[in-house]
């Protein structure tokens, strides 16, 4: 992809629909030549953003005992010893709703299985270890944090489309652009055909007109 089109084209989307409140840049990839019943073209990776997105990331951490004081530099820390406490429904939603990454001790991951699986599950937050989520005693908590308030999930649903968070319009939009080339280039590599897979890349506002990349 061409950055100076991107830049082109991100100017018109700043442009496209002024409102009285900040909103996102969202960033959408239409894929072709794709079969998703076939596993192998499915999308699941990981990517390393170089600027925040603008969205404070909120992880909870799922560990035993001699990880619980370390573990509480995130959002929250949850004891093994207190797992019997989530057996509501109701209570595990809301935890599914309240964060975005869930990590856990390589160790428990059976028990986190059995009980918070079938919530996180199909919400896609179970601890991940392409995301590192999945920790030992010696994963470097801090530098795990800082890692996942920059890591977006391309994942592919239902359609053959790619739909995520790249910034907010009151980002520069050399912070913007490089996102999303970041966001093109990790997808790219994991696609059978490459470029030949893009049908094409289009950035909106959240209440604004799509705009069409050219490549």
């Amino acid at each position: 992809m061409d950055k100076k089109n991107l830049l082109e084209a991100l100017k018109q989307v700043k442009n496209s629909g002024k409102k009285a409140f900040t909103q996102k840049v969202d960033l959408i990839i239409n894929l072709k030549n794709i079969n998703l019943k076939k596993p192998e073209d499915n999308i699941d990776l990981f990517t390393i953003l170089p600027s925040n997105p603008g969205k404070k990331i909120k992880i909870c951490a799922l560990v035993n005992k001699d990880l619980l004081e370390k573990a509480k530099i995130f959002d929250k820390a949850i004891n093994k010893e207190d797992f019997n406490e989530y057996q509501d429904k109701k209570t595990l939603k809301n935890l599914a709703k309240e964060f975005d990454f869930f990590i856990a001790q390589a160790n428990l991951m059976t028990d986190v299985a059995k009980v918070f699986g079938k919530t996180l599950g199909p919400r896609n937050k179970m601890p991940n270890p392409k995301s590192g989520a999945v920790i030992t005693q010696t994963t470097n908590l801090e530098e795990l944090r800082t890692k996942l308030q920059k890591t977006i999930r391309l994942k592919t649903r239902n359609e053959p489309i790619i739909k995520v968070l790249v910034g907010n319009e009151k980002m520069e939009d050399d912070e913007i652009a490089n996102n999303v080339m970041a966001i093109y280039d990790s997808l790219v590599h994991s696609l059978s055909e490459g470029e030949g897979n893009i049908k094409d890349v289009i950035l909106k506002l959240t209440m604004g007109p799509a705009i069409r990349v050219k490549k």
